[in-house]
């Protein structure tokens, strides 16, 4: 395909989405059963132009003077692309299949129309009423801390040390340029999309299938590393759903102690048993969701619990749920969070942990949320987070990033202790909120 007609068929599929109110991977994905003559590559580059239009709609319908599918998606053409109105006119001249894009002045204006003059919820791509929320949480840079949720993001991996040491990984993966991603000691990253490129599908790749390494954002690694799993404990993790988590932990503890992965939907936790199988974890028993747990309660060394939340930290990789959000969404999910935080606290343990953790950036689900729990009856401390992620740095990261700067991250001061904030603009991370609770001995 020329690139009038993959502009047209991400045209399209931003249509479909609209009009249906679809998540974009299932939009492309009936696209490409329906469009069989595209190849791999066209395919590709059409989910860039349709991501990219969704990351930044409303900064690209300002500086387009138009919100409308083939508006935002000749913006997302020429960033994406580097191309100026010359070259993306020239680009589709000729191709039956190119659609209709605005006008040629539109056009030439939209490399030197920066957006500079908007609302600053338009300059951060999000919908209006979480501006305030950000505004709140970021203070002066809230405009940049949100826009950087609309970048691409990286392919983030953990090395499994179960099977695989991190160099042996790296070298394994040193066809698609991964190198170490800088602040865990198991983290390999490989860079962002650049152009119509695609990441490659490291699923097919041999070390993958023998278990060598899995997809994990560094930030979801991070909260892992932060719960202070170690060998010998046990472990419930709350909200296992497919268990990236899980595995995390399991590696952590190096295959000794128990891992009790729960989660009260079975959907969701069907993919963790070929996970465990394949990553060679043998200290996690899998429990269904009518299982009875009350023999773990009281008994845990650390409960986990990765809350269902509204995903704001993941809008790099999910920019469709940024448009879907709404505020009786927040609130359902807001009530969920409260309810599994009860659920999960009578797990633990006099003297051990309970971890509170979203892909969330918002107050709402985050500090609010530990502050509520805070004031019940379950005498839970919240810890000096902000100090154990030094202490994590220091001690745990890649050489090549070294401890001095490991420590940019958010520290979110409770009523007691430190949370943290991971970002994209301040870690390089998705956006993941982490804090640890202790039960007093």
């Amino acid at each position: 395909m020329r690139l009038g007609g993959r502009l047209s068929a991400a045209i399209e599929i931003l249509t479909d989405i609209e009009t249906r109110h679809r998540p974009v991977a299932q939009a492309l994905k009936d696209w490409g059963i329906s469009h069989r003559f595209a190849g791999s590559k066209d395919r590709s580059a059409i989910g860039n132009l349709v991501y990219d239009a969704l990351r930044r709609k409303r900064s690209y319908g300002h500086r387009m003077g138009s919100d409308a599918p083939n508006a935002i998606v000749a913006a997302a053409a020429m960033e994406g692309l580097s191309l100026d109105a010359e070259a993306l006119t020239k680009a589709i001249d000729g191709d039956k299949f190119a659609p209709d894009l605005p006008d040629p002045e539109t056009l030439r204006a939209f490399p030197e129309h920066r957006a500079l003059d908007a609302p600053g919820a338009v300059r951060a791509d999000i919908p209006d009423w979480l501006a305030d929320r950000f505004e709140v949480l970021f203070g002066e840079s809230w405009v940049e801390e949100a826009a950087a949720l609309s970048d691409r993001p990286p392919l983030d991996l953990r090395a499994n040390t179960l099977k695989a040491s991190h160099d042996k990984v790296l070298e394994a993966l040193s066809p698609f340029h991964a190198e170490p991603s800088g602040l865990t000691p198991t983290g390999i990253r490989i860079a962002p999309i650049e152009g119509d490129g695609r990441h490659p599908n490291v699923q097919v790749e041999a070390g993958f299938l023998k278990g060598w390494f899995e997809i994990q954002d560094e930030g979801s690694q991070l909260a892992a590393l932060l719960s202070g799993a170690e060998p010998g404990m046990q472990i419930l993790d709350y909200c296992a759903g497919a268990g990236g988590k899980t595995l995390a932990l399991s590696a952590a503890l190096e295959n000794t102690g128990q891992i009790h992965a729960y989660d009260g939907d079975r959907q969701r936790l069907a993919p963790i048993y070929d996970r465990l199988a394949r990553a060679g974890c043998r200290n996690v028993q899998v429990h269904d969701p009518r299982d009875e747990l009350a023999e773990l309660e009281a008994a845990m060394d650390i409960v986990f619990v990765d809350a269902p939340c509204s995903g704001t930290g993941t809008w790099r990789r999910r920019p469709d749920a940024k448009w879907r959000l709404s505020e009786a969404n927040l609130e359902k999910r807001i009530a969920e969070q409260d309810a599994v935080l009860d659920q999960a606290a009578r797990y633990v343990k006099p003297g051990g942990r309970l971890v509170y953790v979203t892909c969330s950036v918002l107050p709402d689900e985050n500090a609010e949320r530990i502050e509520a729990f805070l004031g019940g009856a379950g005498g839970f401390v919240p810890l000096d987070l902000g100090g154990i992620w030094e202490r994590a740095m220091a001690t745990g990261a890649s050489p090549e990033a070294g401890a001095e700067g490991n420590a940019e991250v958010h520290r979110l001061a409770l009523s007691a202790g430190t949370a943290l904030m991971m970002t994209p603009l301040k870690t390089g991370t998705d956006g993941f909120f982490v804090c640890v609770m202790e039960r007093p001995a």
